[in-house]
């Protein structure tokens, strides 16, 4: 290729530049916005909420940027392993596990190592506009039509309007893409969408940490089947240490139960989680405002079943699905996405013919990741589908092996490398993981 487009800087979108600096010997990023104070931009206003980064997304950022987790840790992140992460459910700690390791980051943090590294590519460049159509042929996509912003002239990148001509041409806009729009303006048909409203809310606070929880990076709570998987009844929510001595810390509810902007009313539902959480309640000072969101549905769109598609076009990040983000999938999904696409065109595929394999390897982790979140979503009585195939068998099984997770370290390790997206949720239903699970329920005094 002589020029790659990625339209989006962020995550996806920079991990996607990163895959196509391998392959492409111009790659530019078109971003409207220049980073803000925070590293980032107005694009995602959900940056400042805590992200989780799972197993298999670390993994897959010490693939693309070696020295990645080190890198971190210099800035201040911090590493947990074994104990130093907690999982608990319906308060109980879950078994412990040896083989899962998370890192104590902000999203910010983890955002701007990433563009760091991708930036220093030397084919590597921002364009700071905005892009406003696809130019297309008769089988395949060409360019992107992009218009200056107002603060184009800022950092001192590429700007101006115009056309960039593109063999490849990547859609990292997130949930606000306008590609359904433009695909339709030119004769082509947007791709399906899937849409599961969830009502959810969820708030972020930091917290001065100092000598607390010494052991612990990251804890996590949530209801499960003894409460019936209602916040209601426990309280979920999650805290992390970050970089800069702080802890971070996410509650998180449906519907009216959502966690507002109030302090009182947050320390007093952290005092309501688990033990980590009200322990941060009690002996922290408060270190920011409470920053709440709202995330009204999970959408994911699937491109392998159009009869007819243009060729010079991918999808990746929140353009292509977005989930539940109190699971923490979104970044590891980015992750993943990005090593489909570097799978694609390691394979010879011509960028300029329709990116079918590429769907096909990418729908293959979004459908893992959509099963997982959407059969969590659908305990909530407020979620009243759409139901997949054999929901009942998944509902059932879910709900035993979570119970036996909490009690046996062989049922915990096989569903958190799910939960990590190591492994794919039909592993949770191997006779192997099914029997283990009757053994534990069975013996249960």
């Amino acid at each position: 290729m002589q020029r790659a487009v990625v339209l989006g800087g962020s995550i996806a979108g920079l991990l996607a530049a990163r895959v196509l600096s391998d392959h492409a010997e111009d790659v530019v990023v078109v971003e409207p916005d220049a980073p803000d104070e925070e590293g980032g931009g107005r694009g995602a206003p959900h940056r400042g909420q805590l992200h989780a980064l799972l197993s298999m997304g670390q993994t897959q950022l010490e693939r693309w940027f070696p020295d990645f987790t080190q890198e971190l840790l210099r800035s201040g992140a911090r590493l947990g392993t074994g104990g130093a992460v907690r999982f608990y459910v319906d308060g109980r700690l879950k078994a412990p596990v040896r083989d899962i390791s998370m890192i104590g980051a902000s999203r910010t943090c983890i955002e701007n190592l990433v563009r760091k590294r991708v930036l220093a590519l030397p084919n590597v460049r921002i364009h700071q506009t905005q892009a406003r159509d696809l130019v297309l042929n008769s089988t395949r996509v060409t360019g992107v039509r992009v218009s200056a912003t107002t603060s184009a002239s800022a950092g001192g990148h590429d700007s101006g309007s115009g056309e960039l001509a593109a063999d490849l041409v990547v859609d990292a806009m997130g949930r606000s893409s306008r590609l359904d729009t433009w695909l339709t303006r030119h004769g082509w048909d947007p791709a399906r969408l899937d849409r599961m409203r969830i009502d959810l809310g969820y708030a972020t606070a930091t917290f001065r940490r100092g000598t607390e929880l010494p052991d612990t990076v990251v804890a996590h709570c949530t209801p499960g089947p003894a409460s019936g998987y209602q916040p209601t009844i426990v309280e979920p929510g999650a805290l992390t240490a970050i970089e800069g001595d702080r802890w971070s810390v996410v509650l998180a509810g449906y519907a009216h139960h959502a966690p507002g902007a109030d302090r009182e009313e947050f320390l007093a539902r952290m005092r309501r989680c688990a033990p980590p959480l009200r322990e941060v309640a009690e002996r922290c000072a408060p270190d920011s405002e409470i920053k709440p969101y709202r995330f009204p549905e999970a959408r994911r769109r699937t491109y392998t079943s159009l009869g007819r598609f243009p060729g010079g076009l991918v999808v990746v990040g929140d353009a292509l699905a977005s989930v539940n983000p109190i699971y923490g999938q979104g970044m590891t999904l980015a992750t993943l996405q990005a090593s489909s696409l570097a799978a694609h065109l390691r394979s010879g595929a011509r960028p300029y013919d329709p990116a079918l394999a590429y769907f096909r390897r990418a729908e293959t982790v979004v459908n893992a990741a959509w099963q997982l979140s959407s059969t969590a979503d659908l305990a909530q009585p407020h979620v009243t589908g759409p139901y997949p195939r054999g929901y009942a068998f998944l509902r059932w099984a879910g709900d035993r092996i979570t119970e036996a997770s909490v009690r046996d370290s062989q049922v915990n390790q096989a569903f958190m490398d799910v939960v990590h997206m190591r492994a794919h949720p039909r592993t949770l239903t191997s006779p192997r993981i099914l029997l283990r699970t009757a053994r534990v329920i069975a013996s249960r005094p």
